[in-house]
This record gives structure tokens, C-alpha cells and sequence, in this order.
């Protein structure tokens, strides 16, 4: 489990694809965190790492997973944003992330708004369907709150200090994020369903 708070900007290194998926090198300073085995959260898909050096670790992406994610647009250099499993310790600063990735949304428009950026990203009706005003969503794995809700999407409001450490500092119209909605939300849905059903 994770929180959306990222935790550091990392970078590809390099990635090897083949037919099976694809196996990625990234390079961050929590490597001295990792062992073999730990879940880490890059661009907010749970992956394990598959193994771990000095100022990185390397973790395999299946084809199911690159196809429902925008991993399979990362190349060598890409930003990811980066975050450690929760421990049970920790605190829970952002909202539940479980790094399942619910599908993708694609930038549709950004706009300034005083300190603030205002983006709006295209969703499928069937994760819009979680989303409420005021509610959290992961994008890209960054624990964010929903500023509006509107016919095929959504819109949130970054501050200064989310575009400084992670990537959506960098991303623009078009490019594809990767969406979480509220698992709390997916779990009153199924309860209700249920009960019609009695």
C-alpha cells in the first residue's frame, strides 16, 4: 500500500523490452532503502524490485502491465516519480494508493491560476463514474485532490512545491498519466450493488 506522496523524482536509466515485457533501470536516491523483494511504486504502478545498486534498482513490467499502464511510453531518461511501500508505522499523508493502475487519462489542458496549474485530463467514463469534487485521485502516483469533474474528465490543481518533485511538472497536453481512482469509492459501489441485489 502507498499514500501518492512521492517520495523522490527518479529517472530511467535504461529499459529492455521484449515480447514478454520489459525490464527497467532506474536510478534514485532511495536505493539505499531497497532490498530485493520491496514494492516500489513507480508512476504510481506497484512494482517489485527485481534487484538493487548503488543509486538505483532495476524491476520487470509484464505486457499486461504496460499495456494498461503509460509505462510503455517511458524511454532511457524518463522522470518517474517514485514512492516506498507504506510502513505500518508511517503516516498517511495523502489516501490509500494500492498502485493498481485503473486505467489512463491524457492531458487535455493546462492553464496558470496564480501560484497554481490548473490541469484538466481526459478520463473513461468508467473511472469518472469514482470521482466527486473535493475527492482524491493518484495521477502518475501523486496523491491529488479533484477540483472539478466534468463530462470525459477531470481536473486537479498542482502547487509549486508537486510540480517541483514529480514528473507532472514536466508533462503537457497529450501526454498520458496514469489513474487510480478512490479504492474506498470502488468498495461503496460493490456494497450497494450487493444489497440491490437482495
Amino acid at each position: 500500500m502507498f499514500t501518492g506522496l512521492i517520495a523522490d523524482l527518479g529517472s530511467v536509466r535504461s529499459i529492455d523490452r521484449d515480447a514478454d515485457g520489459a525490464t527497467l533501470e532506474i536510478s534514485t536516491r532511495l536505493a539505499g532503502e531497497l532490498v530485493e523483494g520491496d514494492s516500489v511504486a513507480v508512476n504510481g504502478v506497484c512494482l517489485t524490485a527485481t534487484a538493487v545498486h548503488e543509486g538505483g534498482f532495476c524491476a520487470q513490467a509484464m505486457a499486461e502491465t504496460l499495456r494498461r499502464s503509460s509505462l510503455e511510453r517511458l524511454q532511457a531518461g524518463s522522470p518517474v516519480n517514485l514512492e516506498l511501500a507504506l510502513r505500518a508505522d508511517g503516516r498517511l499523508g495523502g489516501h490509500i494508493v494500492q498502485g493498481h493502475v485503473d486505467g489512463t487519462g491524457t492531458i487535455e489542458d493546462v492553464r496558470e491560476e496564480g501560484f497554481a496549474r490548473i490541469v484538466s485530463i481526459d478520463a473513461p467514463h468508467e473511472l469518472t463514474n469514482y470521482l466527486v469534487k473535493k475527492g482524491s485521485v493518484a495521477v502518475d502516483g501523486v496523491s491529488l485532490t479533484v477540483s472539478e469533474v466534468h463530462d470525459g474528465g477531470f481536473s486537479v490543481s498542482l502547487i509549486p512545491e508537486t510540480l517541483r518533485r514529480t514528473n507532472l511538472g514536466e508533462m503537457g497536453i497529450g501526454d498520458r498519466v496514469n489513474l487510480e481512482v478512490d479504492i474506498l469509492a470502488k468498495h461503496v459501489e460493490r456494497l450497494l450493488k450487493a444489497e440491490a441485489r437482495i
